[in-house]
C-alpha cells in the first residue's frame, strides 16, 4: 500500500518527519497553526533583534541528529560556543551546572559546614518519599542546599509546590549528579573519558539562531514537493485502521493513511473523531502545560555578560532566567548593544501573560535593577514575545495519563503517531524530539518496529536502576537509599 502521512506541527520533530519521509520516498504534508515554523526552536525577530525561545545548544550523542543538522546547514553556518551558566544567588553568582566545592565556597564557611552537615544527616535519614522533585533533589544535595538552589527556581518553572512535580522530570534535567559525584568529580580527572550531556563545556549553534535550521528544513522539502500549509490549526481527526481525515478550522481536508502529530496530545484527543472512552478523554484532559514568555530588553554592550543564561534563585523577583542573546551569537544583536531575555513561567491566562507589553518592559526592567545586573535607566527598547505549552507537566498522575492514551492508539489507531515535546507529553530537547520523528519515519515508511517512547531513556544517565519497567512518559528516577 503507498503510504501518505499527514503531519501535524512543524516544529523540529514535525519538519524532521517530513524530510526523513521524503527521503524515503512517501508523501507527506504538513500542518502547522502558528504563521512561522520552528515551534519552540523558532527564532523571533523583531526590528533587526533576533530572540531564540528558551535557548537551544546544538548537543547531541545521536550521530543521526548530528548528520542531519549539517545535511540542512551549510558549511560556516554554525558557530562553536562556549557554555556558561550561572546560578544567581543573594548577589552572588555560582556555577551552573551545580558544582559542589564552588557553591560551598560561595556560601561562606558557615553556611557551608550546615550544607555539609544537612547533607550527611540526609544520607543517614533519606527522604521518605522520593518520587517528587523534592525529595529526590533532597537526597542527593541535602535538605540545606535543595532549598538554596533548587527549590525556588524550580516553583517558578511550574508554579507549583515543587511536592507537586515527579521525580521523573529532576532525573532528565539534573541526570546523576549529587554532592558526593560533584565533589569527586571536581578533584579526580574522569573515568573512561564519559562525560555527562548537562556539563558540556561547548556547543554549536546556528548563526542567525535555531530558526535559521528550520527555516531552511522547511524550504528543502518545499522544494522536493512538500506541502507545508502554515496558518492552519487543525479542528477534527476523524481516524480508522484504514486511514485519517484531518481538518482545519475552515474545514479543509487532508487525507492520509497515517497520522504524524506533534501538536499536545491532549489536544490531539480532544479533536479525535469517534471519541476516544470518557477514561482516555479524562486523562487527556487531565494532563497540564507551562507557558512561557520573554521580554527582551536592549541596553548597551557594557551590561553584557559571558553566561548564555543566568537562574535566578531570588524569591524576590518573579523572572527565572536572563538570557544576553550576545553570548549566544554575536549575529542576534546589533553593533555596540546586546539584547537581555528576561524569561518568565507563566499560565495562559494568568496576571503576566494578560499584561500589556509596556507594563511588561517595566517590570522586567526594574527586576534587572532589583537584581543589581542593570540600570533600568539604561534600557533602550524592549519586546514580548509569548510561548504557549513551552513545557509538559510532570504532576502526580501524568504518567498513568499518558500511558492511557498511549495504549488506546496503539490499539484502536496504530497509524496515529505522536512524536517530540508535546507530542508525547515528554520534557525532550530537541535532538530527542528529533530523533522520534526519525524512528517514526522508519516505522511508516520500512514497517520496522522501533520504540520510539524509549528514547531519552539512556542508560548512562541513571545511578541505579529503574524503580519500575515502565517507559511510558519519561525517565524512572533512581532511589537513594541508606
Amino acid at each position: 500500500m503507498n503510504r501518505k502521512v499527514v503531519i501535524v506541527g512543524a516544529g523540529p520533530a514535525g519538519l524532521t518527519a517530513a524530510r526523513s519521509l521524503t527521503d524515503l520516498e512517501v508523501e507527506s504534508v504538513v500542518l502547522e497553526a502558528d504563521t512561522q515554523v520552528g515551534g519552540i526552536s523558532k527564532t523571533v525577530e523583531i526590528d533587526g533583534w533576533r530572540f531564540d525561545i528558551g535557548g537551544h545548544r546544538f548537543f547531541t550523542k545521536v550521530d543521526r541528529v548530528e548528520s542531519f543538522w549539517h545535511r540542512i546547514l551549510p558549511a560556516g553556518s554554525f558557530l562553536m560556543r562556549p557554555r556558561m551558566s550561572r546560578i544567581f544567588y543573594n548577589g552572588k553568582f555560582f556555577d551552573y551546572p551545580l558544582k559542589a566545592l564552588n557553591a560551598l565556597r560561595g556560601l561562606g564557611v558557615l553556611e557551608a559546614i550546615r550544607c555539609m552537615a544537612s547533607y550527611f544527616m540526609t544520607r543517614l535519614r533519606p527522604p521518605k518519599d522520593q518520587t517528587t522533585f523534592e525529595g529526590w533533589v533532597a537526597a542527593r544535595f541535602g535538605w540545606r542546599l535543595y532549598r538554596i538552589f533548587f527549590k525556588t527556581y524550580t516553583e517558578k518553572v511550574w508554579g507549583v509546590p515543587a511536592t507537586a512535580i515527579q521525580s521523573d522530570w529532576a532525573a532528565q534535567r539534573i541526570k546523576n549528579l549529587s554532592l558526593v559525584s560533584a565533589v569527586t568529580a571536581a578533584v579526580l580527572p574522569r573515568r573512561n573519558g564519559k562525560q555527562i550531556t548537562s556539563l558540556i563545556e561547548q556547543f554549536q549553534y546556528p548563526k542567525y539562531g535555531p530558526g535559521m535550521m528550520w527555516e531552511s528544513c522547511a524550504d528543502s522539502i518545499r522544494a522536493d514537493g512538500v506541502r507545508v500549509e502554515m496558518g492552519t490549526r487543525v479542528s477534527r481527526i476523524e481516524a480508522s485502521k484504514s486511514g485519517v481525515s484531518v481538518f482545519s478550522s475552515g474545514d479543509y481536508e487532508w487525507i492520509g493513511t497515517d497520522l504524524i502529530s506533534s501538536m499536545p496530545i491532549s489536544e490531539l484527543i480532544q479533536v479525535l473523531e469517534p471519541a476516544p472512552p470518557a477514561k482516555v478523554q479524562d486523562a487527556a484532559n487531565d494532563l497540564k502545560y507551562r507557558d512561557f514568555l520573554t521580554v527582551a530588553l536592549v541596553v548597551p554592550l557594557e551590561y553584557s555578560f559571558p553566561d548564555n543564561w543566568i537562574y535566578i534563585h531570588s524569591p524576590h523577583v518573579r523572572v527565572g532566567r536572563v538570557q544576553n542573546y550576545g553570548s549566544w551569537s554575536p549575529y542576534l544583536i546589533k553593533e555596540g548593544r546586546t539584547c537581555l531575555g528576561l524569561e518568565y513561567f507563566v499560565s495562559e491566562g494568568d496576571d503576566l501573560w494578560t499584561a500589556d507589553d509596556e507594563l511588561l518592559i517595566s517590570l522586567a526592567a526594574n527586576e534587572l535593577a532589583t537584581l543589581g545586573l542593570v540600570d533600568q535607566t539604561v534600557v533602550e527598547s524592549g519586546y514580548v514575545v509569548r510561548m504557549p505549552k513551552a513545557y509538559p507537566v510532570y504532576d502526580q498522575g501524568y504518567e498513568d495519563n499518558v500511558n492511557t492514551i498511549r495504549r488506546y492508539l496503539e490499539d484502536t489507531h496504530p497509524n496515529i503517531h505522536p512524536v517530540g515535546r508535546n507530542g508525547m507529553h515528554r520534557y525532550n530537547n530537541q535532538d530527542h524530539s528529533m530523533l522520534t520523528a526519525m524512528l517514526t519515519a522508519e516505522n511508516i515508511a520500512l514497517g520496522t518496529q522501533h520504540d520510539v517512547w524509549s528514547v531519552n531513556v539512556e542508560d548512562d544517565y541513571h545511578e541505579e536502576s529503574y524503580t519500575s519497567g515502565s517507559k511510558g512518559s519519561g525517565r524512572a528516577a533512581p532511589i537513594v537509599s541508606k
